[in-house]
Order: structure tokens, then sequence, then C-alpha cells
């Protein structure tokens, strides 16, 4: 006698707290929901089930609402009858750091586990995309299975056979494999996420709906054990489903129906796990689509949010932790409250809807404000922290006859750096609790400056006079103290601050230099690089080291777009507008010996937006792959600003473009042809450099082959190499020319959200001032790559500096807390503080295929860890080697 096949049934509701209505609006509608499931647990003993939808914020939501029914859904969820976790939310994974995915799972099973239970898998129903790594991320949190809704094409979908390679599965099951070779079991939702929607109670419905359910479940099972989730977005619970689970065994004697959870649907796949069963690697990003299901465009809707994820991902795992791991290093408490506060309003803004830019205006009003809250939450962290360790550093060194101006210099990166850095000096202070004399506040001499280190070693400077500045100190004893100062900012190149730590400078009166990196017209060169600005506005860039030069840099270039915040359209007419053969007004505004600055200033007259045919087809909802329409004949003034600057020592070229966008549904790239000859290219992404193809699959139909990138994109070969790094620039394209351009987004401009319906979502148009930056990094081939990583990485974490004064103290005048050697292949990911053991957690991984090591110079006892701090082996000799592609968590013990 034959087994009989289950089908497990289970319950959910996929939960956008914010999409097409603004958030408070699907919070309503949460708390009803929310209400009618734990009335229906209640009430009804065989309803077994419910799946939260993978992320414990919903309970946050609801409480705000419901408190007191806190006890009630903790015991639903330690009896098992709701599923919570692991999540925190349901994250674009592309578009969030590797650290946010990281906290994301950190924070979401720890939630998970305070309220008594957790859905052991990983769930991505609606990611636009799935990265390489998360079977290794989610491994090392012991969660063994996946489950996701796109990423991969198996053979039949659609009833569209075509051959099988790397990218396909027969199956809806599969073995899913990161670049480092850790598994998981993957699970696709081919039949999608509500295949198991509204199951009829009524026998005649009944039997033609599992006619065809049951049909297209069994097109993909590699074994006896089927899915069906009974839910979709936002859908209400099915309040008969036991009644309806009761007909459908009764209709159908050879199937077992079951209201079942993924944890027991899991465990009965493993015990048939097949053989079959098909391994996919790395990134699960559609490649074997026709190319317009990907959503990848989402990574260029709404730029600006992506810029302000940045700067506050940055700000947080990059600055704020490193400083108060210092200070617990120092001493200090450690306040993992004020840093769940933090990340927790923070990732409210990562849902796949929410920061891929693609709900209605409201949404992304109130993302705004959410940045706002965790920037200024994390800068008042950092502020904390750098008045704590200051106030400790002995600076007696500095002492002398003339007026001196102590500051420190904080590197909150795992390697040395050199770079220019700002800091802000008083030069005088004079509190209004003593009385202020403005006059003599403006007398004081702003001129013949330098800047010395313990050594007495000398830097050269630029300074800016800002006259007399109100401000005032916050003391944690007593009232706040309001004074006026003469302050000014110091600009200076660092040399070698040590890693994870900082250096004491002061700045004192000295002969200035008069040095300048201008050495004819148009024309900036220091000991690596030689930039010459074209008539155009692009520039060539020279390494010296090499020979290479690298031609026509920076060319900018406009095309329609009527499309919508999901995906990228050109108009049918497909002119491209670049600025290759514009004149531009080019004009010297900085020349100091720590940098110059040419500005480059395009008059540009673009089209004012699509013709009339788009808001006709928008409002008829026209599938946004079958619209013809072209630009409009009009056109506006359209000008972009372009500051180019290399400084002293510097291996790259800083870029910072603004403009004022007055033009509507378009797309804007820079290009930068690279004449290398390759095949492939390497782009940043969540804990890897993924290594992708420069061509398309033979199944992409989508003219446009955008990508998503994390902190840069490189195209070299074994000679030489060019690394675009930016700062919330998320998508590229390789463009398919002699030359392998590089193209960058810098802005998409559409009218409407797209989708289901027609939600115009004027905002996204981006009619207002915008300002993007990036770093050109040219480099020799081969392993020479993993050095421009690292002058990428940095780009992103500006050094910290901060005023202090003559004082003896506990801690040296130059410091790094933690020493390090590593391989340049090794990326630093983060150094935390682990909330459950109180051990400092470092981690990195590795970006090569090779094996690295790592080797930490400490005294303290140190261990393996994973990415949720539990302890592992123990590092006796504080070297460990990372695997290729492997992520590595050290946690340290304090004495």
């Amino acid at each position: 006698m034959s087994k009989k096949k289950t089908i497990h049934i289970i319950s959910h509701t996929h939960w956008d707290r914010e999409w097409y209505l603004p958030y408070e609006k699907h919070h309503y509608l949460l708390v009803q929901t929310i209400d009618q499931l734990l009335d229906t647990l209640a009430t009804d003993p065989n309803f077994k089930s419910f799946h939260l939808d993978g992320q414990t914020i919903i309970l946050e939501d609801y409480l705000q609402v419901r408190p007191e029914k806190r006890e009630q859904i903790k015991t639903f969820i330690e009896e098992g009858r709701i599923q919570v976790g692991p999540w925190y939310i349901l994250q674009d994974e592309f578009l969030t750091s590797s650290e946010a995915n990281v906290r994301n799972l950190q924070y979401g099973m720890r939630d998970a586990r305070k309220w008594g239970g957790l859905s052991k898998i990983g769930y991505f129903p609606d990611s636009f995309g799935n990265i390489g790594q998360a079977p290794q991320i989610l491994k090392q949190a012991g969660i063994r299975t996946a489950a996701f809704g796109r990423g991969v094409k198996p053979t039949g979908f659609n009833n569209a056979v075509i051959d099988a390679d790397e990218y396909e599965s027969p199956y809806s099951e599969m073995k899913w494999q990161s670049p480092d070779g850790t598994e998981v079991t993957g699970i696709l939702f081919a039949n999608w996420y509500c295949n198991g929607n509204e199951i009829p109670v009524d026998e005649e419905k009944a039997r033609k709906y599992w006619k065809q359910h049951i049909k297209n479940l069994e097109k993909f099972a590699s074994t006896s054990q089927m899915l069906m989730l009974n839910g979709c977005d936002h859908q209400p619970i099915q309040t008969n489903l036991s009644e309806a689970i009761e007909v459908a065994n009764q209709l159908y004697p050879d199937y077992q129906f079951i209201h079942s959870s993924f944890n027991e649907y899991v465990e009965s796949l493993e015990k048939e796990s097949s053989s079959e069963l098909k391994v996919v690697k790395g990134e699960l990003r559609s490649q074997k689509t026709d190319g317009w299901g990907t959503l990848v465009n989402t990574a260029s809707s709404r730029v600006y949010l992506k810029q302000m994820n940045q700067k506050v991902q940055t700000l947080l795992e990059k600055i704020a932790e490193p400083l108060a791991t210092f200070c617990y290093l120092h001493d200090e408490h450690y306040d993992h409250d004020l840093f769940s506060y933090a990340w927790k309003t923070l990732m409210q803004n990562h849902p796949h809807d929410s920061i891929c830019g693609c709900s209605v205006d409201e949404v992304h009003d109130e993302m705004v404000t959410r940045f706002k809250k965790s920037e200024h939450f994390t800068e008042m962290m950092i502020n904390q922290s750098v008045e704590h360790l200051v106030s400790a550093i002995d600076t007696s060194v500095f002492k002398h006859d003339e007026p001196v101006y102590p500051f420190v210099v904080f590197n909150t990166t795992a390697t040395n750096k050199t770079e220019v850095t700002e800091v802000i000096i008083d030069l005088a202070r004079q509190y209004y609790r003593d009385g202020v004399n403005k006059k003599a506040l403006q007398a004081i001499d702003c001129e013949g400056y330098i800047v010395i280190d313990e050594a007495n070693n000398k830097y050269p400077v630029a300074i800016k006079d800002h006259g007399l500045v109100f401000d005032y100190d916050l003391p944690l004893n007593q009232f706040r103290q309001p004074y006026m100062a003469r302050r000014v900012t110091v600009r200076f190149e660092t040399r070698d601050l040590p890693e994870l730590g900082y250096k004491t400078f002061a700045l004192i009166k000295g002969e200035t230099s008069n040095n300048t990196l201008v050495i004819g017209k148009q024309r900036m060169e220091n000991k690596h690089l030689i930039v010459d600005i074209l008539d155009n506005g692009s520039f060539n860039l020279t390494d010296k080291q090499s020979g290479h030069c690298h031609e026509g840099l920076n060319v900018y270039e406009d095309t329609g777009d009527i499309g919508n915040e999901y995906m990228y359209k050109a108009t049918s007419d497909c002119i491209a507008c670049t600025t290759e053969n514009e004149t531009a007004t080019i004009e010297l505004i900085d020349d100091t010996p720590v940098s110059a600055t040419y500005k480059v200033t395009h008059h540009w007259s673009l089209p004012e937006g699509a013709a009339d045919t788009l808001d006709h087809e928008q409002r008829e909802w026209v599938w946004f792959t079958n619209r013809d329409s072209d630009r409009a004949l009009k056109e506006v003034a359209f000008t972009i600003e372009t500051m180019i600057t290399l400084t002293s020592t510097s291996k790259y070229v800083d870029v910072k473009t603004n403009y004022n966008n007055t033009v509507k549904d378009h797309r804007l790239r820079v290009l930068f042809p690279t004449k290398v000859k390759a095949n492939y290219h390497y782009s940043d992404s969540v804990f890897e450099i993924a290594k992708r193809s420069n061509k398309p699959s033979e199944q992409w139909e989508n003219p446009d082959h955008s990508q998503h990138q994390q902190v840069f994109v490189d195209l070299s070969d074994e000679n030489q190499g060019l690394c675009i790094a930016n700062k919330g620039l998320n998508e590229y394209e390789i463009l398919q020319e002699e030359q392998q351009k590089i193209a960058i987004t810098l802005l998409r401009a559409v009218g409407e959200m797209g989708d289901w319906g027609y939600f115009p979502t004027p905002k996204a148009q981006c009619l207002d001032e915008q300002m993007v930056e990036y770093r050109i990094i040219p480099h020799g081939g081969g392993k020479e790559r993993f050095k421009a990583y690292q002058t990428a990485y940095q780009f992103q974490v500006p050094s910290v500096a901060k005023e202090t004064k003559i004082q003896t103290g506990t801690l040296p005048t130059s410091h790094s807390f933690i020493q390090l050697r590593q391989n340049e292949a090794l990326s630093y990911s983060s150094l935390k503080v682990s909330e459950e053991t109180g051990d400092v957690m470092l981690r990195f991984a590795n970006l090569d295929e090779k094996s690295n090591k790592l080797t930490l110079n400490t005294a303290l006892d140190c261990y393996r860890s994973d990415v949720i701090e539990r302890q592992h082996d123990l590092l006796v000799t504080k070297q460990v080697e990372l695997v290729g592609f492997e992520i590595l968590t050290v946690g340290i013990r304090p004495k």
C-alpha cells in the first residue's frame, strides 16, 4: 500500500507594514487581523497554527494598540500555535548592509525567544532576489532551511521548459549553497505564497479547487510532503479553515490534509530528503527569466532613501558601535537598550516595499522622519562616546608656550587610514555666564597655522574661518551652557591613523606651505595620479604606477523612463542624451597643499518629461512593458555641478555632484569607460564580492541589465582595473560596448508605484535638489583589486575628530584598542559588545576564494563565534584562518 501524500496547509498573512497604504492605515488593518486571529485561536481548537510572516515587529505594532493582549499572545506562542521569527522585519536583502541583515536576524531571534518560540526557517517570501551568503548566515544561526518566492526558475514553471543549469531546479525543493560551500534546504514558492488561499468549504467548489491545486503541487514536489500557504498580502484569517480541511480529507482520502507549521513541514521534509535535489549556488536573482520580474530597478527608486540609509547604517555599525566598544574596553558601560532603539528605528525602514522606494508617497515621507530619528539618536551616542574618550586621553605632550589646540581623530575601521580629515576648532570661547566680548573674538588671527602630531611631524592645513558662532554645552551635572566662539574648520591629510583606535594632533602656529596639486590648465597631479579635465567636463585619469590612462570618465547620460517605482522602461524613442558633446564651464575652486578641486558645470537642456501618452497609459493601467510613450518635445534647463577633488597622497579621485532635478520621467546615469577586457565583473554585496557575468543570460529579454551593488562595482583584468565606490547609489550596469562602460544610476524619476493598480506617486519624480558622491579608484590587475576594495570601504566611513584640551590622562596619546594583522582580502564588518555574554564581538568576511589569516595582537582570551554570537572553539594562538568566502565572528573576553 502506497504512502499517502501529505499536504501541509500553513495559515499566514504576508504583512507589508506599509505599501499601497500609509503605515497607520495598514496598522489599523493589522489590529483587526490579529484580533481576528486571537479570537479564532481561542474558539477553534482545531485551528492549530498561524505563521506570523517571519517578522517579530508585527507583535510590537499590535501591542502598541492592544497592550492587554500580551499574555494571551505569549501563551499561544509558547504552545506553538503562533509561529514567530526569525527576523525582526522582512528586509530587502540587497539594499540593506551586511550588518543590517545580521542585526535583523539577531533582534528577531532574540525577540522570538523572549516570546517563547521560534520559527526555524529563513523566510524570504517576497524578497526581490536573494543574497548569495544567506545560507551561510542562516546555518551559523542554526537554521537549516530557507523559503523564498523569487530568484530561481524551476524547469516547467509557467509551462516554459528550458535547459537546466545552475540557476534552475526541477523541484520546488533544492539545495542552496553559499560561496563558501555552506548548504541549506531551499524551498521555492513555485506557485507563490498564496497557493492555498481561501480554501472552499462547499464540496462542489472544493472539488474543483483541489483538482487544480493538487496538480500544481505535484508538478514541483520532490517528496510526498507538499506545501500550501493559506494567506496572501494583508489577507484576513480564514476562520472556517478547520472545516475546509475536514472537507478536503473527505473528498480526497488518498491524501492527508493537515493544518501545519513551517517547523512541522520542514521536519517532515527532512525525513524524506531526496538525493535528486539540485544545488543552486550563490545569489538568486532570476537571471534565467525574461528580466522584467526581478524588480531590480527598485535599487534606483527614490535614491534619496538609499543615501539616507547608507548614512545611518554607517553611523550605527561603523562608528557608534566601535566607539562605544572602545569606551567599554576603557571600563565604560555599553548601553544595549540605546542601540536596540536606534537599530530597530532604522530597520523599520528596511522592509522590501519601504527601502526599495516602491510605495505611495506618504510611506516614504514617514521613512524620512524615521531615518532622521535614528540618525539623531545615533549622533548623540557617538557624541557621548567621543566625549568620554577624549576626556581620558593624555595630551600633555603638546604643552607649548604659544597657543595650542589639541584634538583627537578616531579611526573606527580595521585598517590604518590616510585621508583628508576635517576637525572643528574653537580658537576661543566666551560663555555667556562670564560675559561675551565679540570684538575680542573677532580680532583673533586665523592665519598661519599647521598641525603637528606627538612626534612633532608637521602637516599642512587648509583653514575655513566661520567667524563668530553661537553654540552651547549640555553638561550632565548642570544646566545648559551657551557661548560664543571664534570657530574654524581645519582640513589636513592624516597619515596612518591606527586601526580601531585614534591619534592625537594639535593645531599650532607655524610656517605654512605653498604647495599646489594644480600643474596646468585643468590639470591636477599628486605622486600617484594625474587628472586632466576635458572641455566637455569629463576627465582622463592616469595611474602613474601602471601607466594606464582611463579616458573620458564621468560623462552623464539621460534617458526617458516610462516604467514605475519597480522597473525602468525606456521611452519608445530610445533617445539617450549625453554630455559627451557638450561644452562645460570649468573653474578651480580649491587649491591648497591638502587638496585641489575643480567645479565643472553643465548647462544642459532635457525633455521636460514623457509625452502626454504616458499619463493616459498610466490611468488606463497599461502594463509598463506594453507602453510606447516617447519623451516630450519641450525641453527645460537642467544644470549639473560636479566637484572633482584630488588630495595630496590619494590613489583615488572623489566626485561630488549637485543638481536641481527639473525633469520628470527620466533616468540619469554617469558613465565610466574602462577598456578592460573581461567577461565578468565584481560587485560588492552582503558579506561577499559577487562575481557576475557582463552579459545577461540568453533568456533575458529586458534591454536593461541593471544590477545591485552595495559599496562598489569593479571591472578589472590581469593588467588593470577601475573600481567605482559610492555612497547610497545601489544600481549599476555594465554596458556591452567596446570600451565596456560602467554606468552608475544617480537618479530615476517616475510618477507611479506600479504593481497591481494605478497608484500615482508624484514625489517619486524627485523634483528637488540632489547631491551624490562617488570615488573613482584605478588599480593594477589580479589581486591588486583587493587594495582598491579597502579604499572603497573606507570611503564609506568618515573619521571622527574632536577638539580637546591639554591634560594628563589614563589613555595614551595614540592608541589602537584592538590590533590586527589581516590580508587585504579580508573585509571588516563590525565591532560591538554581545548583549548575552558581555564579550567584544569582531566580524570579518573573506572576500577571496582562497584561505586568509587574521591575527589578533591581544593578551585577552579569544574564540570563534557565529552571527548570533555564541561561543565555539577557543583561539589559543590568536590566529584564525578563514576559508574562502567565510564569514567569521571572533569573541574577545575583556579582563
